[in-house]
Parts: C-alpha cells; structure tokens; sequence
C-alpha cells in the first residue's frame, strides 16, 4: 500500500483550541513542505470554547456579555467555514490534515465523506441519521448530532469534524447553532438514552475512516509525529511549551482582529 493510502493517527485527549489550532497550522505547513509525506488525523477533545467561522459573528450569541464573561469560556474566530458552533469535552473532534491534490479529491466530495463516517459511527449506536442539503454535518430530523467546518491552505484541507457523544447540552442553548434560530442540538448519549464510551466511538470513527476513505491507519503519538517538525519534544505533556499558546479573545473587538 502506498503513503498515499496509509494515514497517520494521533489520539489526544482533552486540548486547549489555541494549542489544537497552532498544532494544526504547524502540521498544515509541514504537509505542504513534505517534511511529512502522509495525510494525518487528529482525534480529541476541547475544553469548552466558543468558535466563529468565516460567516460567523457575536449577533449568534444569544446571551449577555457579562454571563459570557462569568462562564470564562472563550470566543475565538477562525478561518473554518461555517458559522458558530460550541466544543466541550464529550464532544469528539477529528481534525484531518489532508493534500486534497494528492489525494484527487474535490472538495464536495471531501466533505460527504466526513458526513458518511458520522452517519456511519452513529449508526453502530443504532441511530439513523441523514445530512441536510442546506447545512452540513449529520440530523436526525430538526436536530443536529454532528458538524462539519474546514479550511484549505495551499491545498491542505485542516479543521474538520465534531461530533456529540456524550456533551452537555447546557451551552448549545447560549447560541444559535450554525446560524439558525429553529435548530435543536443533540447527542448520542440524548438520543440513545445512556451515556455511551467515548473510546467506542472513536474506534468506530477510526473504522469508517479506513473504509469510506479506502485507507489504512498508522496508529502513533505526538513526540513521534513532532519529531518530523524537528521540535525538541520530550512527552505529550510539554506541548504548552512546544507550542506557543493561542490567545483566545473574549470580546467583540479582540474577535474581529485574531482572523
């Protein structure tokens, strides 16, 4: 089997989205460089933050500034597509940093394929869902179980895909999802009625990998993939200082600048 069919796979736990993002950016640019010569997934968790994508803006957040404030749950505005969404641990991300030339894949079909592993994933927990023309990512009806926001640099597709497993619904409620004000947010663990194992889920996210993309997996970690940037990089621990942490803005002014 080719590189080209053989993917790098990093699993993380709970990341920072400043750290996750420069972590993206820094493997966005190597992939470009060819100073690593696969395509990668990362797979993780957030700490609760708020992200605004290209379209997005402060008038999707439906609560005052000073709760927003109090909660000390950041805003940050990236160059994803889309508009507002929510991260927090239970939610799993899969960040893929993909040369979309290589691989001869246009982007439409990029993006059905990150829907059918979502489709997929879930329906191993017996729920059926669909996508929705007018918006990406995966519904059961009305309600959204999974999203989809990327961005291409130099033909290297970054960002990538969330999906609810076991996250609160609590501040889904603080904002109109994806721009929409008659969207209901759900999850896994909501629409099955039990929580369901994160590690589950992300073998079954990793298996529909494989098979919607027709490719393998190469299971490996952060010190080995950093060594390829030619970072001294000692444990997965250290990467607060391996990677300059992103400051995340918390106000409308800060947010319309860190673009």
């Amino acid at each position: 089997m080719s590189k080209s069919n053989r993917w790098l796979c990093v699993e993380l736990e709970t990341l920072e989205y400043g750290e996750a993002w420069n972590l993206q950016t820094s493997l966005v640019d190597a992939r470009k460089k060819r100073i690593i010569d696969r395509d990668i997934i990362l797979l993780l968790e957030h700490p609760p933050v708020f992200t605004l994508g290209r379209r997005g803006g402060l008038d999707d957040l439906t609560v005052f500034p000073d709760l927003l404030e109090k909660s000390g749950i950041p805003v940050v505005q990236v160059e994803r597509g889309g508009v507002i969404t929510f991260h927090g641990p239970g939610q799993l991300i899969m960040y893929p940093i993909i040369d979309l030339n290589a691989a001869r894949m246009r982007v439409v079909d990029y993006v059905e394929k990150l829907e059918e592993v979502m489709i997929r994933a879930v329906a191993d927990s017996g729920i059926i869902a669909e996508r929705n023309p007018l918006n990406r990512g995966i519904w059961l009806g009305n309600k959204k179980l999974g999203s989809i926001g990327i961005a291409i640099r130099r033909g290297i597709c970054f960002h990538g895909m969330s999906l609810n497993v076991n996250i609160s619904m609590r501040h889904f409620g603080w904002m109109n999802p994806c721009g929409l004000k008659q969207v209901e947010i759900s999850s896994i663990q909501r629409e099955v009625s039990r929580k369901v194992s994160m590690s589950k889920v992300c073998g079954a996210v990793k298996n529909h990998v494989e098979s919607v993309f027709g490719i393998n997996l190469i299971k490996t970690s952060l010190p080995e993939l950093l060594k390829k940037l030619n970072k001294n990089y000692d444990s997965e621990s250290n990467i607060k200082k391996t990677f300059k942490k992103t400051r995340l803005a918390e106000t409308e002014s800060a947010i319309r600048s860190h673009i």
